[in-house]
């Protein structure tokens, strides 16, 4: 893997991706250096993927980006060497909504997966909501019940709880209940984004609020850099 002190910016968003009051794609969007937005339907698979990216298109085309859908849609797509070869070469890359569970069984341990941490860590943006974001990490919450499970371990102990201003209080208790260890839980709501720069550091953007945990108890967003 291509190693960097300062991999690429990072975006964890909450869900309701590529709307109006995702200020935030702006900014990501000129932090690639480019115009072109890679987004994989990957957790759509199952659920409109060309309409995902159809979506996605229409939200960059007003920024002034373009979007290429790449439809790794399982896991064959996932070892394809081409495939790879397109995430490697990406400044931008996005992973939309939908299912976190069919996302990491198709890219866990893959070629595109591979392809996906090395462009990273060669300074590309990579951005993840809902399902995205939550796959991203590790551990990551399975969201038939709120507990934990593995994820793809981008960013590791620390697991994001999307859709935190719909998220049912049930399923949110019993996730936090398990927090231990120092695992430190984003629970960010809908069209909004927990950034993490190139030097680090992590900021809130976009319409709602991020709310920290560390071991089931609140946290200040600092929480996340140690």
């Amino acid at each position: 893997m291509t190693t960097n002190a300062h991999p690429g910016m990072l975006a964890l968003v909450g869900g309701a991706e590529w709307r109006d009051q995702c200020s935030f794609d702006v900014g990501l969007l000129t932090a690639s250096g480019g115009t072109e937005v890679l987004v994989l339907p990957t957790a759509a698979a199952y659920e409109h993927p060309h309409r995902a990216v159809a979506t996605a298109a229409r939200h960059f085309e007003a920024l002034g980006g373009q979007v290429r859908g790449l439809m790794v849609l399982g896991r064959t797509d996932a070892e394809e060497a081409e495939m790879a070869a397109v995430v490697r070469g990406a400044r931008f890359i996005y992973l939309g909504g939908g299912s976190p569970l069919h996302l990491r069984s198709v890219l866990k341990d893959s070629k595109v997966w591979q392809a996906l941490e090395e462009a990273w860590h060669d300074g590309a943006v990579v951005a993840g909501s809902s399902a995205g974001a939550m796959a991203l990490c590790d551990p990551m919450i399975d969201p038939r019940g709120g507990a934990l499970t593995l994820g793809l371990g981008l960013i590791e102990q620390v697991a994001v709880l999307p859709h935190a201003n719909t998220w049912s209080p049930e399923k949110a208790h019993r996730t936090f209940s398990l927090a231990a260890g120092g695992l430190r839980i984003a629970a960010i709501d809908e069209q909004t984004a927990l950034i993490r720069e190139r030097d680090g550091t992590w900021r809130t953007e976009g319409a709602g609020n991020v709310r920290i945990f560390v071991d089931g108890k609140p946290a200040d967003l600092d929480a996340l850099n140690g």
